[in-house]
């Protein structure tokens, strides 16, 4: 019984038809077509078949096609070369070939392959002609979003926050968010804290450098902040600290002897080796707060945009007249929870009126972390 390869080539479908010992080659023509021309000579019995090479990619979808009929060619008696000798180099008239021309007005092999995929695809893709001999098949899928090879990703939005005060990023998930966050669950001087017994000693005094600058306000996605130009500082335990920034918390993150105030303002400090020291000024609900109302009046449209605020601003006015304070050694109270920071927590509060927290807690309701462990820290107050 005959045996039949079907290759599918760029410029169409191939059927080669092994009879015998002898092979037909035969291309596909339209049904109108005339019969093929034939030319057909002994060919070697023994010779191999040409080898195809396989598509990248490639999908088959077959249906009964007219082809043209090939005359079946007979084995020569003998084969006067030799597998040793030179490659055949007789004219194409001395060798088996069927070549099929297709007839005028007949659809080219290429067209008709490109319209058959073009059934079959439907609404779901494209075919599109490249090269010579070439198609290009274009799929849509419904599942995937297309990826553009070669360029850069699209950069992350400024807004994104990686972490949060609420569901599933929020404090609870901190240390499981990203590696360098490992403190915010491992940390064992964390804070916030709940500060109780401190025990009262004669504590040098914080000296605040405090000088009026310039500044801009930003929303980082977390809280209002204020960055401030160098100049303002804080010395203690025989340290200068720089003037950094500050920020708002609401509610108060720091308690005294379990209670909580309505807001307060972090200013952190860093020192010429990194080192960190924030003090902490409780904020409670009564007359209005000069400077936080400048603040509150520049309030940026968009997160991640400052906003210069006008003239210089004084950060003393955000410290009570009262600075005795307590101390003891904690951490960064937002990810990554670095430990290792020295905390000032002014014993006074200062107040701010109750339009003033209503317009921050409109923008954060709630950006505190929860209480931590004291874990025995000593916990130290000035007389």
């Amino acid at each position: 019984m005959p045996r039949k390869l079907l290759i599918v080539a760029a410029g169409g479908v191939l059927l080669l038809t092994v009879l015998g010992g002898g092979v037909a080659w035969m291309w596909p023509s339209a049904p109108a077509a005339k019969a093929p021309r034939v030319r057909a000579a002994a060919a070697p019995a023994s010779a191999p078949l040409p080898a195809a090479s396989a598509p990248e990619h490639s999908a088959a979808a077959s249906s009964p096609e007219p082809a043209a009929a090939a005359a079946p060619a007979s084995p020569p008696a003998a084969d006067p070369r030799s597998a040793e000798g030179p490659p055949d180099t007789a004219p194409a008239a001395t060798r088996n070939e069927v070549v099929a021309t297709p007839a005028v007005g007949a659809e080219a092999p290429l067209d008709r392959l490109q319209r058959r995929l073009g059934e079959v695809l439907g609404a779901r893709g494209a075919v599109e002609t490249g090269r010579a001999g070439e198609l290009r098949v274009l799929a849509r899928s419904d599942r995937w979003m297309p990826v553009s090879h070669g360029a850069a990703p699209a950069p992350r939005p400024a807004s994104v926050a990686p972490w949060s005060y609420s569901g599933m990023s929020g404090p609870q998930a901190w240390g499981r968010l990203k590696p360098e966050y490992s403190a915010c669950a491992k940390g064992q001087r964390q804070s916030p804290i709940d500060i109780r017994d401190g025990i009262a000693l004669d504590l040098d005094a914080v000296h605040f450098d405090y000088r009026p600058g310039s500044s801009a306000v930003v929303d980082d996605g977390h809280t209002v902040q204020v960055d401030v130009a160098p100049g303002s500082a804080i010395e203690v335990g025989g340290r200068r600290y720089e003037l950094r920034q500050f920020h708002f918390h609401r509610p108060s993150e720091e308690r005294i002897n379990g209670r909580q105030f309505e807001m307060d303002v972090h200013l952190v400090h860093q020192d010429a080796e990194g080192r960190l020291a924030v003090v902490a000024v409780l904020l409670e609900r009564g007359a209005a707060q000069p400077l936080l109302q400048t603040v509150w009046n520049h309030l940026p449209l968009e997160q991640h945009a400052p906003v210069a605020l006008p003239g210089a601003i004084d950060p003393l006015q955000l410290l009570p007249a009262d600075r005795r304070y307590y101390t003891y050694m904690g951490s960064l109270t937002t990810p990554p929870c670095s430990e290792g920071v020295l905390w000032l927590v002014l014993q006074k509060p200062v107040t701010l009126s109750a339009r003033q927290i209503d317009v921050f807690s409109r923008l954060y309701p709630m950006n505190a972390r929860p209480m931590q462990r004291a874990a025995g820290r000593v916990i130290k107050q000035s007389n």
